[in-house]
């Protein structure tokens, strides 16, 4: 059906891509009372739900308590023939994302907003053109229309991912059967937390990782913190290291790789993943073409969210970082308060924004880490609480890991939080909302922790860090 055929559907507000900045988007507009539309090509939730984020954490979960139940009698507990079945750890894992799919599609009903299947193109202003398998099914107009497509995994030229043997995240999620060995290739929070996951079954890892240390974005003791138990549990770690080359098989991938001391390194590896960042979702958009500007393959926005284009908006991972699913719903939230024209409205800091690992240990942090304080001049006070000392954390197994806090040392403000350990992805939310109400070292170290509780290594560290540490 041609386009001129079409009737031009009329909204106040339509967002591209539904998924954690998307379908919020929509939500929130909604409620404000906009005839609001949502344009998806493929699957509620985004890659989020249905391939990152929510499925990601079950095979987790999975690896958690299969690794625990190896260590039950440290607990006193006797635990004869466990085993695995990938097959059902996978289907359970997808079983979650169609459920949690299939809310969103209710949300969508429940809000009444218009559900548009196909892929949008900026066709002229305030209006986009849907296509169906190049065939264009709708013509949609709206004054704000908000892009919220998110990222695709980068590839790396000549070695691009083949589904088989070399993965990205996506076949990394559904294996059919275990890889007795794999190469991880990139030590971010995704690379990690599959090394983690497969490791805990059994295969053989190794991850190399072009920057001197991994999960390069945490704070440096973190880092270092995390390599260590990681080794502790097999695997191995080429850090400040260039892969040279991936000559893939039909089963098998035959890897060169040269590290930081420029020693030549290979290895043959049943399976690899390639973890190494992502890439905009911008192509066919015809958002360049309409006038939106974009930097390093990124949607350049203002603290609004607002393209340089009157009426167009982006959210999520096709901005600046970070790119995480919390921060892409929280500024699609700014961003329809401000199109409805709400008063004291507050800019994201993306200082403010958590980042979790869930790999075991987890990793968890927000606001600087100690040297960038530094490198701004900031005079800092530091403390760190090991749970070694903790009695909850002697009571759970889970000793390994430590709390880490970092204070301007003439104002008392806290300028970052970091964490690895049991749980620690929940514990962070506490020093999330301690910044954002911009509370006073004094404030919390005069504030009263449970006891016993994991969440006692927070106080501690900040007691730590003005030299008055109980436990330690």
């Amino acid at each position: 059906m041609a386009a001129k055929e079409l009737d031009l559907q009329q909204f106040d507000l339509v967002v591209v891509g539904a998924g954690p900045g998307g379908y919020v988007a929509a939500i929130r507009a909604a409620q404000l009372g906009m005839k609001t539309a949502i344009i998806e090509k493929q699957h509620m939730g985004g890659v989020c739900l249905n391939w990152g984020c929510i499925p990601t954490k079950s095979l987790l979960k999975s690896a958690e308590v299969y690794q625990a139940i190896q260590h039950a009698d440290d607990y006193g507990l006797s635990v004869s023939g466990a085993d695995f079945d990938i097959k059902k750890i996978v289907k359970r894992s997808r079983d979650i994302a169609a459920n949690l799919s299939g809310g969103i599609s209710y949300l969508m009903k429940k809000n009444k907003i218009t559900v548009i299947d196909g892929f949008a193109k900026l066709s002229a202003p305030g209006q986009l053109e849907v296509s169906v398998d190049d065939h264009v099914v709708a013509q949609v107009a709206a004054p704000h229309i908000i892009f919220a497509t998110g990222a695709s995994p980068r590839v790396i030229p000549g070695m691009e991912p083949d589904g088989k043997v070399v993965w990205t995240a996506k076949e990394a999620m559904t294996p059919t059967s275990l890889p007795k060995s794999l190469l991880v290739v990139g030590s971010g929070a995704i690379g990690i937390e599959f090394a983690s996951f497969y490791r805990s079954f059994g295969t053989e890892v190794t991850v190399v990782e072009m920057l001197n240390r991994i999960l390069p974005q945490e704070d440096a003791d973190v880092s270092k913190a995390a390599e260590r138990s990681f080794k502790k549990r097999g695997m191995k770690f080429f850090t400040g290291a260039k892969l040279d080359q991936l000559e893939v098989k039909k089963t098998k991938a035959n890897a060169s790789w040269t590290d930081k001391h420029q020693k030549p390194h290979s290895g043959s590896f049943d399976r690899v993943i390639l973890a190494v960042g992502v890439v905009a979702n911008t192509a066919g958009l015809g958002l360049v073409e309409q006038g939106v500007q974009l930097d390093r393959g990124q949607v350049v926005v203002n603290e609004w969210s607002e393209t340089a284009v009157k009426g167009v908006y982006a959210v999520g991972d096709m901005t600046a970082p970070p790119l995480l699913a919390h921060k892409a719903s929280h500024e699609a939230v700014i961003c329809v308060e401000k199109i409805a024209g709400l008063d004291d409205l507050e800019p994201l800091n993306p200082m403010s924004v958590p980042g979790c690992t869930y790999s075991s240990p987890q990793i968890a942090s927000v606001g600087m880490t100690e040297q960038q304080a530094k490198d701004q001049g900031i005079s800092v006070r530091v403390g760190k609480f090991d749970l070694t000392a903790l009695g909850k954390a002697q009571a759970m197994g889970e000793t390994d890991g430590f709390v880490k806090t970092v204070f301007d040392d003439e104002t008392g403000e806290l300028l970052g939080a970091h964490m690895i350990g049991a749980e620690v992805t929940e514990l962070i939310q506490g020093y999330v909302i301690a910044q954002k109400l911009e509370t006073t070292e004094e404030e919390l170290m005069h504030t009263v922790f449970a006891h016993p509780t994991m969440s006692e290594a927070m106080h501690e560290s900040v007691l730590d860090a003005f030299n008055k540490a109980i436990h330690s």
